[in-house]
This record gives C-alpha cells, sequence and structure tokens, in this order.
C-alpha cells in the first residue's frame, strides 16, 4: 500500500514541477500576464502618439507629457473624468480659416449672391453685407462692424430654415471645392495634426468641445460633413433666435409648442461668441471650467485665461501660429505677434511650419 501511495504521487508531482516551470517561463517573458499584456499595448499606442507630428515639437513634448500626467491614477496632478474638459476654436485652429475668408462668410456671400433659390428674395440689407465680402476677398480689408452684421444677415438669410435644413444645406455647401487647394473640398479642410490631438484627448476621457464665433448651425452642418466627429451637443457658437412657424411676434411665454408646430430659424441675431463671449458660454453651456483650451487668434485669449485662471487642475493653453505659406494660407506677420503673445501669457505655441508632417495630407496642394 505504502508502494502504491508512492507510485500515484510521483507522476503527480513531475507535473506540478512541470505546470510550474511552465508559468514561470511565461511570466517573465510577459506571455499571458494581463499587466505586461498593457503595458506592451500602451507602449504600442505610445509610439504612434501624434504621428504627423515632428518629434522636436515643444507642443507635442508638452501635451502628451500632460495628459499622461493628469489620467494617471495616483499622480499629483491627476484630474477625475469628469472635469477633462477641452475646448477648442474653430477656424484657424481645427479647421482652414481663410479660403479666401472664414468659411461662414463664403457660405453667405452664396447664399446672397449666387444661391439660385434665394438670390432674389435677398434684402438690402443682406447684399450690402455680401458686397463687404466681396470687398474684403478683394482688397484684404473688412469693414470694423462686419462682424456683427454678418451674423445678422445669416440669422435673416436662413430664416424659416428648420434646423435639419440649415445644417443639411451647409453640409451640401462644405462639399464643395476648396477654392484656395487642389484635391480638397471645404469639408475637408481640418488640420490633420489637429485631428489626431481630438483624437488622443478622447482616448484619454476628455470631453472635447468646439466653442466657435462662426454660427452654431453653421458649425454643425460643417461638421456633419467633416472628419471631426463630434455630436451636437458639443458644438457651441454664435446664435440666433428660434421660433415656431404660427408664433409669429408672440413672446415665447405666451405661446405653447402644439402637436402640429416644428422649429424653426427666427431671423434675430442673438450674440457673436467670441472674446469674453465664449467664457460666458462656456459656463453658461458646460457648467465646468476647462483645463485645455486650443485657439489661434486674440479672440481665443479669454477663453485660454478662463482654463488657466484658479483653476484646480492643471491647466495649459495652446495657441495655433499660422507660420505655413506654401501649405496653408500664413501670414507670418500675425504668426509672430502670436508667437510673442504666447511668450508673454504663458501659452504654448503650435508651428505648422515646423510641428506638422502634413496639415490636409500629402496629396493636398495649393494652388
Amino acid at each position: 500500500m505504502e508502494n502504491g501511495k508512492k507510485n500515484i504521487w510521483k507522476p503527480i508531482a513531475i507535473i506540478s514541477l512541470c505546470i510550474l516551470l511552465i508559468v514561470s517561463t511565461c511570466y517573465g517573458l510577459g506571455v499571458g500576464y494581463k499587466n505586461n499584456t498593457e503595458s506592451s499595448q500602451t507602449q504600442e499606442i505610445s509610439a504612434e502618439v501624434l504621428s504627423l507630428w515632428n518629434d522636436e515639437a515643444v507642443a507635442k513634448k508638452e501635451l502628451t507629457e500632460y495628459i499622461e500626467a493628469v489620467t494617471k491614477e495616483g499622480s499629483a496632478d491627476f484630474i477625475p473624468v469628469e472635469n477633462r474638459i477641452a475646448v477648442f476654436d474653430l477656424d484657424g485652429t481645427l479647421a482652414c480659416e481663410t479660403d479666401p475668408v472664414y468659411f461662414d462668410h463664403c457660405i453667405l456671400k452664396y447664399r446672397i449672391l449666387d444661391d439660385p433659390a434665394y438670390k432674389d428674395k435677398a434684402s438690402d440689407f443682406e447684399k450690402e453685407v455680401a458686397a463687404d465680402i466681396v470687398k474684403w476677398i478683394e482688397t484684404g480689408e473688412s469693414p470694423d462692424d462686419l462682424m456683427v452684421r454678418h451674423g445678422q444677415a445669416v440669422a435673416s438669410a436662413f430664416s424659416g430654415l428648420t434646423p435639419e435644413e440649415f445644417e443639411k444645406y451647409v453640409s451640401d455647401y462644405a462639399k464643395t471645392e476648396a477654392p484656395g487647394y487642389n484635391n480638397m473640398t471645404r469639408a475637408e479642410a481640418f488640420y490633420k495634426p489637429m485631428l489626431e490631438v481630438v483624437d488622443l484627448l478622447e482616448q484619454n476621457d476628455f470631453t472635447v468641445y468646439v466653442v466657435s464665433g462662426t454660427d452654431r448651425f453653421i458649425v454643425r452642418g460643417l461638421v456633419a460633413a467633416s472628419p471631426l466627429d463630434l455630436p451636437a451637443n458639443q458644438i457651441i457658437g454664435s446664435d440666433e433666435s428660434m421660433v415656431a412657424p404660427d408664433q409669429g411676434d408672440t413672446d415665447g411665454l405666451d405661446y405653447v409648442f402644439d402637436a402640429d408646430d416644428q422649429l424653426v430659424m427666427g431671423g434675430e441675431f442673438i450674440v457673436k461668441n467670441l472674446d469674453m463671449n465664449k467664457v460666458t458660454v462656456i459656463q453658461q453651456e458646460i457648467g465646468v471650467q476647462p483645463v485645455l483650451a486650443f485657439g489661434n487668434s486674440g479672440s481665443d485669449f479669454s477663453m485660454a485665461q478662463y482654463a488657466l485662471n484658479d483653476n484646480p487642475y492643471k491647466a495649459k493653453a495652446f495657441m495655433l501660429c499660422c507660420d505655413d505659406t506654401e501649405r496653408e494660407n500664413g501670414n507670418l506677420e500675425k504668426a509672430e505677434k502670436m508667437v510673442k503673445s504666447c511668450e508673454e501669457n504663458g501659452y504654448t505655441a503650435i508651428s505648422m511650419k515646423n510641428d506638422w508632417k502634413t496639415i490636409y495630407g500629402e496629396n493636398v496642394t495649393r494652388k
């Protein structure tokens, strides 16, 4: 009986030893071990992060180090997911700013002067605004009050359309060829390196908002046709009134939206979302102080300062400098001023020329 037990346990001991050796070997190689597998994946992803940015770009280094610091559990700079809010300007920050002028000015000019369904209905005021846009295109100069008058003209020229009709109109126009470039539509005129930034932030549980001076519904229509994948409730812009068609002059407090109603653009301009207005609308609509801000002009400085001032979390602001005159419609004088402003205010400058391997893709060239 004693010998029988020994005969039974001997093969079991040998098998156990073999299993132990196999497990130990696999552990040492990192095979089948969850944490090691995750670490390997992280290293692989990290090697590809912001691949369209030059490795020596200061902005790339600062942004990736920032994200690592604020998303690492136990880090002194850790930011809870609900506070990881990033705000981006649109024109000149995420997308082409001038081709030949702002997208929202181009579409208004088309609506008033070229759209066969509307040009004969355009008011004298709208035609005056369109004429100023044409003058801006031809001379490079625009009246100081054009931004507000443009907002008023957008509101009236698209009055009566439902939000869906307005956004579709914009998306259809955005699919036309970008006039200053080969092999690109207006909807495709988004900076590929900045799209990488948005993707990287979202992968690290940041919520990304567009906070633009362009009309909210124009931004929605443009984004819907573009490679930027953001929901409508994360898009903020200049605003106009909205009404029910049968509402007339009745105040909203005295009118009840009923089963036969629909919502349409009301024709009244409300606010141009630039400068301090960006700070106000961020608080009103998001309700959380952003920790990251991206812009490209002085009209974005208030938004940047709002992110940096008295923030309980580590915060940063980045400003794009339009210094590429070969691949983009650069303006060296404006770019130099922006670099100086970044130095004075503690923002990080992004050089389109020096920091990016491409802007719109290698097949896209300026005419």
